[in-house]
């Protein structure tokens, strides 16, 4: 399984529950099981199921919110299972188009404090509106994938300038080399899921 080290489309991991995912590319759902029993150390385990599909990098969780990109790997019948299971945990869903890129999360994240950090040559920032916007560079298109672990955003180390703009908006921000990996358009939060235990 070649792309396993891509664990973030595996799962979706709430407070309440952890929701696995039916990926796009039918060669990766094998990963499910594997990801799925380590989870259920720590959270009760859904599914969705087929015919549904479900790409844990097209949802960028945002308090109780969970925006979804409908992507190359993401549908309809994968959206709704996902509100369907997460609403009865107070949770709301809302659809995001995702164009110009795989996943929603290549597109955009939340950088806390109220902002996202956004490519809206790929997503539409009016599904934002209700948060700052901090855009990444121009010539530093895939910048808009970074994932937080407590007060601190990774992101990869070869976007200079988007860097300096979260920096400059008050963010502590940490780089790593992820320039093999990017040759397969990932980002920091491909590689994690992140929760609390």
């Amino acid at each position: 399984m070649p792309d396993a080290v891509f664990v973030e489309d595996t799962a979706v991991v709430l407070d309440e529950v952890a929701v696995m995912m039916r990926p796009g590319a039918s060669a990766r759902r094998l990963e499910i099981d594997s990801v799925a029993r380590v989870l259920a150390d720590h959270r009760p385990i859904e599914h969705v199921r087929a015919p549904g599909t479900l790409d844990g990098g097209d949802v960028l969780r945002i308090e109780r919110t969970l925006y979804v990109g409908r992507s190359e790997r993401t549908d309809e019948g994968g959206i709704t299972q996902l509100r369907e299971i997460v609403e009865q945990y107070g949770y709301r869903v809302a659809a995001v188009p995702v164009t110009g890129c795989l996943h929603l999360k290549s597109a955009c994240s939340y950088v806390g404090s109220g902002a996202v950090l956004i490519n809206q040559s790929w997503v539409p920032a009016e599904q934002f509106s209700d948060f700052e916007l901090i855009d990444v560079a121009r010539a530093e298109p895939r910048a808009a994938n970074s994932f937080s672990v407590g007060e601190t955003l990774v992101m990869a180390s070869n976007f200079p300038e988007t860097r300096a703009r979260l920096e400059q908006s008050g963010r502590r921000v940490r780089t790593t080399d992820l320039s093999e990996l990017q040759k397969a358009e990932a980002g920091g939060s491909c590689m994690s899921i992140v929760f609390e235990t």
